[in-house]
């Protein structure tokens, strides 16, 4: 098992932390600033599902006019972790 701290760009969410196990099932997802019902819910949604179906469903999630999202900086965060 191994830990992550992805540092987000451009959302109100600060960092993202989360566990990745050698099949790739991610666990205990953490969101540091943004906002706290809506991030506690994407964290218990993707609680136990597999890296890559995270980046399928969360990549390009756009927020307002940012450009991006806290679930699509999820996404980067969790395939920048895959790719190691």
């Amino acid at each position: 098992m191994a830990h992550f701290d992805y540092e987000t760009q451009g959302t109100c969410a600060r960092v993202i932390s989360f566990d990745m196990d050698d099949n790739h099932v991610v666990t205990n997802v953490k969101f540091f600033g943004g906002c706290d019902g809506n991030l506690k819910m994407i964290s218990k949604l993707v609680e136990g599902m597999r890296g890559e179906e995270i980046v399928a469903k969360c990549s390009g999630n756009l927020c307002r006019n940012k450009g991006t999202s806290c679930a699509d900086q999820l996404a980067r965060g969790v395939k920048k972790a895959l790719e190691g």
